[in-house]
């Protein structure tokens, strides 16, 4: 698997299409869920995704940086793996390798993220903390997570 992160701005058009694509599949099409994906915080993000041989995208992610989510924390969002590389841990290495660029791009910042419930068991395997009540988020129930630096 490679890993690739981009800016926004460095993004071939094939590259923005695949990934806006991949979202859409998981989040719209998947979870049956209509919402605006393109909610304006991409071109200030950092989009991190794990391709397979055949160049495939089956992780992805965006990083944001602290004041775009969330003031005084950075964010990973939109979080997803195809359902063929669940199983085989896709979605925790995409996460390990965001966490890992956060802490190397700006190392005194935590990171605070908007986590499907469902889900809550996974990130608090990777150090986040669940804070306040749950939530809905486009009908589905969300919890704020923070991962303190």
């Amino acid at each position: 698997m490679e890993v690739h992160i981009k800016q926004y701005s460095e993004l071939t058009r094939d590259e923005l299409y695949d990934l806006l694509q991949f979202r859409q599949e998981v989040f719209i099409v998947e979870q049956h869920c209509p919402y605006m994906d393109a909610d304006g915080k991409d071109k200030s993000s950092w989009h991190l995704w794990l391709q397979d041989d055949e160049r495939q995208m089956i992780a992805y992610c965006r990083i944001l940086p602290e004041g775009i989510s969330y003031n005084g924390f950075a964010s990973i969002g939109r979080v997803i793996s195809r359902k063929t590389h669940r199983a085989f841990g896709a979605g925790r290495r995409i996460m390990e390798e965001a966490l890992k660029w956060v802490q190397l791009t700006w190392p005194n910042t935590s990171v605070k993220i908007s986590a499907q419930c469902y889900l809550e068991v996974f990130y608090t395997s990777l150090g986040f903390t669940g804070i306040g009540e749950i939530y809905l988020e486009d009908d589905i129930p969300h919890r704020a997570m923070i991962l303190r630096n």
